[in-house]
């Protein structure tokens, strides 16, 4: 009876996945300049909780309520912590009685965006599924008709008494819709692995507690700010070259006039070369479609012996943490000096360097994972 249940609540939590699966690529043809925000939040959800036993479903559910806060540090992870709560029931089987106690919960767990992580930073996405997993610390009390119910002869096993506080390990799935910048509207299932005590009754497996929660959660800030645009600044002009000075008239009677000697033509500077060149989300890998763009590079700079390449790396700012992109842009750089070197320029005519996500220089998300690469 208690693996049919389970198996029930599991097929009811992997239709709400199915459900927000269609999101992930919601307003993806609307490119917005923007980036995201870090920002704390702060929720108040009420709901029903389950805790799994041998009595009818229906006897077993009583109400529940949770207050969080929380911070988004990344568009795909976030911390939230909190306290939940109100009251668990346990059944007897024979003869069929329920119980109830209470119980407070103090719940540290780290949030996953599914949309975010699947697809790119939207602030104006409407629905948004996300995943939790953490652990909890669960102070129960209030058990006084379990303790009555073993003293008229009914031996529970693992009866309590007074309050008793235990580690629970915690895992869910939730949707968050957009009402605006600043408020959401959620609705979330989580499960709670307690201790084989926590309802008084030895069985020998774990204790399970489910809450179903509907709530708001208000942002303290927007999730999102103006997207940084590299200010492209011009090469400057190379300089002109000195005219040479006019040669000194001597006065010289009866003595013909030379003319002075031209200037020596000045060699024409080659114009600069400057390749972009575009990576996926995540690697420093050359694409097969970008390596024309190496040997354009290669071919310039064979034929212009004094010629030099900078190479400047970077990162987009929707996806990953700072330190992250610094690194990511590092090994985009190099990955085009080494794809140089192996062609035969020499890596003193060579400079690379990463700027991680400091620096936009193209408008969306796409086009900043890049290197580019200026020959001059």
């Amino acid at each position: 009876m208690i693996v049919m249940k389970m198996k029930c609540i599991l097929c009811t939590l992997g239709a709400l996945v199915m459900c927000t699966a269609p999101v992930f690529a919601q307003a993806a043809n609307k490119q917005e300049k923007s980036e995201f925000n870090p920002h704390w939040f702060m929720q108040v959800q009420a709901g029903a909780s389950y805790t799994l036993g041998e009595g009818p479903f229906g006897k077993l559910v009583s109400p529940a309520a949770a207050l969080s806060a929380g911070y988004q540090f990344s568009p795909v992870w976030g911390l939230r912590f909190g306290l939940s709560g109100w009251q668990s029931k346990g059944a007897w089987v024979s003869p069929q009685t329920t119980y109830q106690y209470k119980y407070l919960q103090g719940n540290v767990e780290a949030t996953l965006d599914l949309a975010n992580l699947f697809g790119r930073f939207n602030p104006r996405r409407t629905v948004n599924p996300f995943l939790f997993a953490g652990v909890g610390l669960n102070g129960a009390f209030d058990n006084d008709e379990a303790n009555a119910l073993n003293d008229s002869g009914y031996r529970l096993g693992n009866i309590w008494s007074g309050s008793k506080v235990f580690v629970a390990g915690r895992l869910g799935l939730g949707v968050n819709f957009r009402l605006s910048d600043c408020v959401l509207f959620g609705v979330e299932m989580n499960a709670n692995m307690l201790s084989d005590k926590y309802n008084s009754k030895k069985a020998g497996n774990l204790d399970w507690q489910f809450n179903a929660l509907g709530g708001f959660t208000f942002r303290f800030g927007k999730n999102h700010k103006k997207a940084r645009t590299a200010a492209v600044v011009p090469a400057p002009a190379p300089a002109p070259a000195p005219e040479p000075a006019p040669a000194p008239v001597e006065e010289k009677p009866a003595v013909k006039e030379t003319p002075a000697p031209a200037p020596a033509a000045v060699a024409e500077r080659p114009a600069e070369l400057r390749e972009n060149i575009f990576f996926r989300i995540g690697s420093s890998q050359i694409r097969t479609t970008e390596e024309a763009k190496v040997g354009a590079l290669v071919e310039y700079l064979k034929a212009n012996p004094e010629a030099n390449v900078e190479i400047v790396g970077y990162a987009d700012a929707a996806t990953g943490s700072h330190a992250v992109n610094l690194k990511i842009s590092k090994l985009r750089a190099e990955s085009v000096a080494a794809a140089l070197k192996k062609a035969g320029i020499a890596a003193s005519r060579i400079s690379a360097e990463g700027r991680g996500d400091t620096a936009q220089p193209f408008p969306g998300v796409e086009k900043n994972r890049v290197s580019i690469c200026i020959a001059k």
